[in-house]
């Protein structure tokens, strides 16, 4: 399953050269992993009322162009890996055919405590596995 977001980039989001700046690029994937989420029927209040979450445990993203002000970028998230605890999505960020940027996002689960724990089967969808 492969999950597209769509973006458009905001002047107030591009740094002094008139580029995206990087900073930026971690908001569009979390805006797209939200997406992806509530898609996959994942809500984010129920499960903080189950004494729940999912934190992001680790980003590593490489910058392929730069992106401008009014480009119309595409976010592509799937599922690369699933562990006990968590797992990692593959993000891509396109303009049209081109890679701007690409990011692997390792989730965990965890309790109330911030502990990591296994998602509850009323949570654990199937789209979180490759």
């Amino acid at each position: 399953m492969e999950h597209a977001c769509a973006l458009t980039v905001r002047w107030h989001e591009c740094d002094t050269f008139g580029h995206v700046n990087n900073a930026v690029y971690l908001h569009y994937l979390e805006i797209a992993r939200h997406e992806y989420l509530r898609d996959l029927d994942i809500s984010f209040d129920a499960m903080r009322s189950a004494g729940l979450g999912l934190w992001v445990a680790r980003v590593s993203i490489d910058y392929r162009r730069p992106a401008v002000p009014d480009d119309r970028l595409t976010v592509l998230t799937r599922p690369l890996k699933r562990m006990h605890i968590g797992g990692i999505l593959g993000q891509r960020i396109l303009r049209g055919e081109t890679l701007v940027a690409e990011a692997e996002v390792t989730w965990v689960s965890v309790n109330a405590q911030g502990r990591p724990a296994p998602l509850p089967p009323s949570f654990d969808r199937a789209g979180l596995t490759p």
